[in-house]
């Protein structure tokens, strides 16, 4: 089996909620996403996605990742997408670095091998856990008495875990943790993610001032070692999000005891072969886990479901669902939530099949 043609499809992706806001004034109201579709020759096609959280987060945007597979592309041709492994050294060899170019690419590749071997790939990702697996709600950054309601209607949905956006005056997110936490209910799960905004003087002002509320803080601040000096000062359980990008972090965190729980986003590790190692490292060294990536819709739901939802329920912390921030569908037969949980698809492979309405034609093919 081998490579015979890349195509990249571009879909701008609207919000439920108009916008999604978060630390320095960030917002985004339409995300750029990559639908990347890698066909063989004996007719097995196989899809992902990449979607960049706009261009001023993660060193990603969305012209990038065309930019990217454009020069990548022609380098995978008659290539083998099911010896994965060997097909991530391949296009780290011809791409340095740049790895969230490669998710998309890899993710489709699984998607060939689970219509190959007829397994859903939770299975070929080490096996399915369970019925479903728990979602978190991503409360995008308001005014405190807004963000608490949003988190009452959520419960309402089902959702018992929740990642607040903070990382702004700490003065106003204390205010917002506050408020929060008065409405939670025995069960829930609140994370204050501030998404890298605080300097260290703020985030240990307002560690300090929430010292005695049930939180898990995220990512305080830029820095692994600013976020290091803030755990040390801090009694609360600690995420570690933006600064986890490869196994050597995931291990020197280790070492230094610097997170209980770490984000392992699959564009930013290059696609679900390197994703599902950290994964697994994280699980032999009794780190919690959740599954995500920077946005998406339907393709990248599916994956991080699968992955989801073949990582023990004890070290899987959440995940989420992508594909419910935004009215558009791209793609059938991806998993929708239900009471705020989710289940992969049984099917082979991802389990889903773009809907070529949405996606239109490609605006890159490589042959």
């Amino acid at each position: 089996m081998e490579i015979r043609r890349i195509s990249a499809f571009r879909v701008a992706l609207p919000l439920h909620e108009g916008s999604y806001n978060w630390s320095g004034g960030k917002s985004v109201a339409i995300f750029d996403s990559t639908i990347v579709q890698v066909e063989t020759g004996t007719g097995v096609v196989g899809h992902g996605e990449v979607c960049p959280l706009g261009p001023f987060y993660l060193p990603a945007y969305g012209a990038g990742v065309r930019a990217g597979i454009e020069e990548l592309g022609p380098h995978l041709i008659g290539l083998d997408p099911t010896q994965l492994e060997k097909l991530n050294r391949h296009m780290d060899a011809a791409l340095k670095g740049h790895p969230y170019v490669k998710s998309g690419i890899d993710m489709a590749c699984w998607d060939i091998l689970g219509q190959v071997t007829g397994q859903p790939i939770s299975i070929l990702l080490g096996g399915r856990y369970g019925a479903d697996f728990p979602l978190y709600r991503a409360i995008s950054q308001e005014s405190p008495e807004a963000m608490a309601a949003k988190v009452a209607g959520y419960r309402e949905e089902g959702y018992r875990r929740f990642q607040l956006k903070v990382g702004g005056d700490p003065d106003t997110d204390i205010d917002r943790i506050s408020a929060v936490t008065a409405v939670l209910e025995p069960g829930d799960k609140l994370i204050a993610d501030a998404n890298t905004g605080w300097l260290m003087h703020e985030a240990a002002r307002v560690a300090r001032a929430v010292a005695g509320l049930d939180i898990y803080l995220e990512q305080p601040c830029l820095s692994y070692e600013e976020c290091l000096s803030i755990r040390r000062r801090t009694s609360h359980p600690f995420v570690l999000d933006e600064t986890i990008d490869g196994i050597p972090v995931l291990l020197r965190a280790h070492a230094d005891a610097a997170a209980d729980v770490v984000n392992i986003k699959i564009s930013k590790f290059g696609g679900l072969t390197r994703a599902r190692q950290a994964r697994d490292l994280c699980v032999a060294l009794g780190i919690g886990v959740t599954i995500e990536d920077s946005w998406g819709s339907d393709i990248t739901t599916a994956a991080i479901a699968h992955l989801a939802h073949s990582t023990p329920p004890d070290l899987l912390f959440t995940a989420t669902d992508f594909n419910s921030y935004t009215p558009l569908s791209t793609a059938e037969g991806a998993p929708q939530r239900q009471q705020g949980r989710l289940a992969a698809s049984a099917a082979p492979g991802l389990g889903v099949a773009p809907r070529w309405e949405v996606l239109g034609e490609p605006v890159l093919e490589i042959v």
